[in-house]
């Protein structure tokens, strides 16, 4: 029985220093180029809570098969704290600003840019339906990323894919936020990404990877 090989792929790959970006990069690195790129490290300078720099890095890239997010901040706080304000007074604003509006950014500029029949990932979270204290705004943020992708998965041009990933607390970050995540099952971050590989080199689109 013949097959053919998958064709080698050039992947901008956002928070690549990151633990998880570290795994992302590990795994596609088998068989792809994978082009760094961080707010103060990588091949590529990107800033997510920048529009221009978003835009200058995509074109400082190159053609591209592929872009994949794995970075994002998000505010854990007492839902007590969090008052009626302005968005830019707002506790909510670094998660909308940064994990929010910036992969939904990169994802806009992503789809102007890749090649045709390319694929866009982004990262959301266990919190989208696993609720723990403090974590409503990790909450809102991460329900609103799946749900942007579900539905521009719908009008997506020239054969584009979008889907997000989902993953637990890593097994390598637990110590940081097991306050937060008591009697959660970590899950190794080599294992999450898989389900960036899967999006990847997959054919679906509008799909939310749930790696718990």
């Amino acid at each position: 029985m013949s097959h053919e090989s998958l064709p080698y792929l050039r992947i901008l790959l956002v928070g690549a220093s990151g633990t998880l970006g570290k795994a992302v990069a590990a795994e596609l690195k088998k068989r792809h180029e994978v082009i760094s790129a961080g707010r103060h490290s990588g091949d590529l300078q990107l800033d997510l809570t920048d529009a221009n720099s978003i835009n200058d890095a995509l074109a400082q890239a190159g053609k591209l098969d592929a872009v994949i997010c794995t970075a994002g901040k998000v505010a854990f706080a007492p839902f007590q704290n969090f008052k009626p304000a302005p968005l830019a007074e707002s506790l909510h604003m670094q998660g909308i600003n940064d994990k929010l509006m910036g992969q939904v950014n990169l994802a806009l500029a992503a789809r102007d840019h890749l090649r045709e029949g390319g694929s866009i990932t982004l990262t959301s979270g266990i919190l989208s339906e696993q609720y723990i204290a403090q974590g409503s705004s990790a909450s809102l943020v991460n329900g609103a990323l799946e749900s942007f992708v579900r539905a521009a998965a719908v009008e997506m041009p020239r054969g584009l894919r979008i889907n997000v990933v989902s993953p637990n607390v890593l097994v390598e970050s637990m110590k940081a936020y097991e306050s937060f995540f008591r009697g959660f099952e970590a899950v190794p971050a080599s294992r999450a990404a898989l389900a960036y590989s899967r999006s990847v080199e997959g054919l679906q689109t509008g799909q939310v990877y749930k790696v718990f």
